[in-house]
């Protein structure tokens, strides 16, 4: 019996998995209601915006910076300033993309709001808000309440309002490199800001911004399979639009007899946002990060150029790319990566309930612990378990090209620590497929409910962490979360990627360095509830934070993987990027000296720009501005 689909073992252990996805979506029963939290401990916290912020529908404040004898406009406009384009000029521009611009619309605008409104549509989106699903195909509206600042939510009924807030007024339905480059001159002459969103799969506000235009990435799912021939690589690859989502990516591949790395939500969008972020799934253990696989990017930058950025090629670019983080030093408009011959993957799941606290808690360091030998001896092998203070799933265990046997054989001590600690597993179950797609099928489920009304964090734990002498302090620590906030939800998603096991050298990209030394990551979160007032969400993201504080204490050094990270954490310049931030600036300076490309902790982002919102929403100012 396996964990996929069982709706008692759901509504039992309340699986609430996330960290399977890359970007990090939580499957969770439909009708699940989260744990009231105590915010009180944490209404005295600032909000960790590391900038001070600027009023938001203020007078436009004035530029003091010199610019050759004129002055640049201090914010970027948004609608109701004098400024921004009128329907004319958005008129040119459509005709200019071919009839593809779109006017952005909340998804429940039409039917829970206004005159428009049906009481049974709206009944029937509430039904689906707390699903990912409605959001990915549309052009603007992206997954996260939170970067909807509320508005327009169908589950606050006569209470709520509806506005644009953050979402995109317009969208490109992009089709290649002239739509996209079309954009981009429009956003730079009419000093907007310019979004990029294909999934909208993203917990940082990095795939929508007030006011802007937004290149919606979604429809470039070309996908070709190569036989690739370059001074550092020969062989197969596959090369990606950047609209291809991780479950498209995948069966392509299987067609293909091949297997390629990417993220383990069939969502995600393999290109954009997940590969140049790092990108880890259950492939990583056995081949490398998403940005370890990368051959070639065809890019499009700010000055409207389409370049190539490979390891000779834009050299610098591609460096980039291959981790320092998505959307920021020009629009990825396709990856080509590399694939590798398909063969059986081993695969494991299991569940059991805390029953009693210290034998529970006692399985959990347990299988920390075993984790270290399987660093050693199974290197290979990848796994994610979601637990709270009330169960734990061993989501998946990924072992390629291996027989029953031999994962069986890995994971045997910690079944027989199990015993020892007198815990039965209410289900467990081995099961070897034929590729790597069966076997992502069968631990993974299309048709999940994915909370979207969550925040989440995490820390990367080096193996140092796993020893007998600190490994006490570190799950005393999750547990003294876990019960303070018992809605808390932890995953550790175990990867060997280091430079031994995937083969590469230091410096050959841009993924953070903490990744190398890593035993697993941590992710950790908390729903909230889906009418939470303002305040409340602002709480929960604070929350967060202070229990990144909490790891950072015992990680000096280390770092977190910016795909799922907090966007205002106020120092994610280390956490997220190390000792290459100074080098990704300079790449960052020369390929968008104006900084068209903006996204929440991204490289670069507080060297010109400043959300005007404290919440890191709002009209973008320049920094050097007098308001």
């Amino acid at each position: 019996m396996h964990l996929k689909g069982s709706d008692s073992i759901r509504i039992l252990a309340v699986v609430l998995s996330f960290s399977t996805c890359s970007q990090a979506s939580f499957k969770i029963p439909h009708g699940f209601n989260p744990v009231k939290i105590d915010y009180t401990p944490y209404a005295d916290l600032v909000t960790r915006q590391s900038v001070d912020a600027g009023p938001v529908n203020a007078t436009l404040p004035v530029d003091s910076s010199p610019t050759g004898g004129r002055r640049a406009p201090a914010c970027r406009y948004i609608p109701g300033d004098s400024e921004y384009p009128s329907e004319a000029t958005w008129s040119r521009l459509n005709r200019t993309v071919g009839g593809r611009l779109i006017r952005g619309e909340p998804l429940a605008s039409s039917v829970c709001y206004g005159i428009t409104a049906n009481a049974a549509a709206c009944a029937a989106l509430q039904q689906k808000w707390d699903y990912v699903n409605p959001f990915l195909p549309d052009p603007v509206n992206i997954m996260s309440p939170y970067w909807l600042n509320n508005s327009c939510n169908p589950q606050m009924g006569s209470e709520g309002q509806c506005r644009m807030g953050n979402l995109a007024p317009y969208a490109i339905r992009v089709t290649g490199a002239s739509d996209v480059a079309a954009g981009v001159k429009f956003a730079s002459e009419n000093n907007i800001r310019l979004t990029m969103k294909n999934t909208g799969h993203d917990y940082l506000g990095r795939s929508t911004g007030e006011g802007s235009l937004a290149l919606w990435m979604h429809n470039l799912k070309d996908i070709k399979v190569l036989d690739y021939n370059s001074r550092g690589y020969t062989g197969k690859a596959v090369k990606f639009g950047a609209g291809v989502q991780v479950i498209e990516a995948y069966k392509a591949a299987k067609d293909a007899g091949l297997r390629i790395v990417g993220g383990a939500c069939p969502s995600v969008g393999v290109s954009g946002g997940w590969l140049p972020g790092g990108g880890h799934g259950a492939l990583s253990a056995a081949y490398g990060l998403g940005a370890d696989q990368t051959l070639e990017f065809e890019i499009v930058t700010a000055k409207g150029e389409v370049l190539i950025a490979t390891p000779t090629q834009n050299s610098d670019l591609y460096w980039a790319l291959s981790g320092g983080g998505s959307g920021n030093y020009g629009v990825v408009i396709s990856a080509t990566v590399k694939a590798y011959r398909d063969g059986p993957v081993a695969g494991f799941s299991l569940l059991f309930v805390n029953s009693n606290p210290t034998a529970y808690w006692g399985a959990i360091q347990a299988w920390i612990t075993r984790l270290v030998d399987i660093d050693a001896k199974f290197p290979k092998l990848s796994s994610a378990v979601t637990f709270t203070g009330q169960f734990f799933s061993m989501d998946f265990v990924t072992l390629p090209d291996a027989t029953k046997a031999q994962l069986e054989t890995a994971l045997a001590p910690f079944l027989s620590d199990l015993q020892k600690l007198n815990i039965t597993p209410l289900a467990q179950e081995s099961h070897v497929s034929p590729t790597f797609f069966d076997h992502y099928q069968h631990f993974t489920t299309e048709d999940s409910i994915n909370g979207t009304n969550i925040t989440i964090g995490n820390r990367i734990i080096p193996r140092s962490l796993a020893q007998p002498r600190s490994l006490p302090t570190l799950v005393n620590t999750i547990r003294s979360i876990s019960e303070q906030t018992p809605g808390a939800v932890f995953v550790i998603v175990a990867n060997n990627v280091s430079h031994v096991n995937v083969g590469n050298k230091p410096g050959s990209n841009s993924v953070l360095p903490a990744w190398r030394d890593a035993l697993f990551l941590l992710n950790f979160g908390s729903f909230i509830s889906y009418n939470a007032p303002w305040s409340e969400k602002q709480a929960n993201q604070r929350m967060i934070n202070s229990w990144i504080d909490k790891f950072r204490a015992l990680t000096p050094g280390g770092g977190s993987y910016i795909n799922e990270a907090t966007f205002d954490y106020p120092t994610w310049k280390q956490e997220y990027f190390g000792s290459n931030y100074d080098r990704l600036a300079s790449i960052k300076a020369k390929y968008d000296p104006e900084y068209l490309f903006f996204g929440n902790a991204a490289v670069g982002s507080d060297t010109v720009w400043k959300s005007s919102g404290s919440d890191g929403s709002g009209r973008l100012c320049r920094r050097n501005a007098r308001y």
